[in-house]
């Protein structure tokens, strides 16, 4: 009798090593730096070999890339599933988690954003994705709000969402290189300020 359970149990194994691998490499890159790791002080975290990690990643590249992205497609699956309340507070609510993501491993992260830059390949069009989805999210809140009247009708909602990528991507930048403490107050403030040049008027007092 074939046991049908062995290709799911190695599956298991696979992705279970995969993750410990990923763990390690998140951990030896905040520790000492990408360019100080190797695999090899890697493997030894991981406890697997060396070439269990070549195997799963082939270079120490993709282990850079691996080991926050699938994290922080976590993260974008979490904050974007939170659709409740008004636009600002959803754009807040995004900035904020995303942010705190990063900022739990800031060593880790600056070295990945500087290098997610130049990605090539798969891991390029990987980040795109990412940036597609927050796009393709934040134009639906964006025209709710105009189909509520809180924003003026004519109003682009592709390019509000642009404009808090554009907003949300000049923060962390000026995270990278030091220049802000709080980025994400500086997103919300940002995108308060775009916000207000769409704002519909008051409505006007009748005279008695």
């Amino acid at each position: 009798m074939i046991d049908e359970s062995e290709p799911s149990l190695r599956a298991t194994q696979k992705a279970a090593t995969r993750e410990a691998v990923l763990e390690a490499a998140r951990s030896e890159f905040e520790a000492v730096g990408f360019e100080a790791a190797n695999v090899r002080g890697i493997a030894k975290r991981a406890q697997v070999s060396a070439g269990t990690v070549l195997h799963h990643f082939g270079e120490k590249k993709e282990l850079l890339y691996a080991a926050l992205f699938d994290d922080l497609e976590a993260t974008l699956d979490r904050a974007l599933s939170r659709s409740n309340g008004s636009l600002e507070k959803q754009a807040s609510s995004l900035a904020a988690a995303v942010f705190a993501y990063y900022q739990k491993r800031p060593a880790l992260s600056r070295t990945l954003l500087k290098e997610s830059l130049f990605a090539e390949g798969l891991w390029a069009s990987k980040f795109v994705s990412q940036t597609q989805r927050v796009h393709v999210a934040l134009t639906d809140a964006v025209r709710r709000s105009i189909t509520e009247g809180a924003l003026v009708s004519g109003t682009s909602a592709e390019a509000v969402a642009a404009a808090w990528l554009s907003f949300f991507y000049f923060a962390l930048i000026g995270w990278v290189q030091g220049a802000h403490g709080t980025p994400p107050a500086l997103v919300e403030q940002l995108f308060s300020q775009h916000l207000a040049g769409l704002r519909p008027p008051p409505p006007k007092r009748s005279r008695r």
